[in-house]
C-alpha cells in the first residue's frame, strides 16, 4: 500500500518539480504517470523533459500513442495508467482516487502555493484521501528546502 505525498510549491514550478521527482522515481526503478488537466501544461512539460541540458532528456511520451505501455514516464490527462506505473504525479488539480493511492507505491500531488484555488483543492484532496484511510505526507518548500510538515498513517 502506497501513500500520497502533497508538495506545496512556493519556490519551484510544477514542471521543475515533476522533472526532479520523475528522475528520482526512475532511479529506483519506478515507471511514472504524470496526470495533468490541460494540453498546454503537458505540452510544456513534454518539451522541457526533452531539453534538460545538464542531465539529458528524461525518457517519456504523451498518452495516446502506440507505445504507451513502453514509456518510463507517460504524460496524460485521463485516468488510464497504461505503462504499469508505480508512481502517479498529479498536477493542475488532476483527480486522484483512494484506490490509486493504495494500489501504487506513491502518489505525488503537486500544487501551487500562490494559487488559493489550488491550495483549497489540495486541502479537499488531503481530507478525501486521508478520510478514506490513505497514508499521506505534506511537504513544503517555504524555507528554501523541502520540509515534511505533516504525516498520517
Amino acid at each position: 500500500m502506497g501513500a500520497a505525498y502533497f508538495y506545496h510549491l512556493t519556490r519551484s514550478s510544477a514542471e521543475t518539480t515533476v522533472q526532479t521527482l520523475a528522475a528520482k522515481s526512475l532511479q529506483v526503478g519506478w515507471r511514472v504517470v504524470v496526470r495533468g488537466r490541460s494540453d498546454a501544461f503537458l505540452d510544456r512539460l513534454d518539451e522541457l523533459l526533452w531539453l534538460r541540458p545538464e542531465e539529458g532528456f528524461l525518457p517519456h511520451g504523451r498518452a495516446g500513442g502506440p507505445h504507451d505501455a513502453d514509456q518510463p514516464v507517460l504524460l496524460c490527462s485521463g485516468a488510464d495508467i497504461s505503462n504499469g506505473a508505480a508512481c502517479l504525479m498529479s498536477v493542475e488539480g488532476a483527480e486522484v482516487s483512494p484506490d490509486e493511492v493504495q494500489r501504487l507505491d506513491r502518489v505525488c500531488i503537486l500544487f501551487d502555493g500562490g494559487n488559493s484555488e489550488a491550495v483549497a483543492h489540495a486541502r479537499t484532496q488531503w481530507k478525501a484521501l486521508t478520510g478514506a484511510g490513505c497514508a499521506a505526507q505534506y511537504w513544503s518548500e517555504e524555507g528554501g528546502r523541502w520540509e515534511k510538515k505533516a504525516e498520517t498513517s
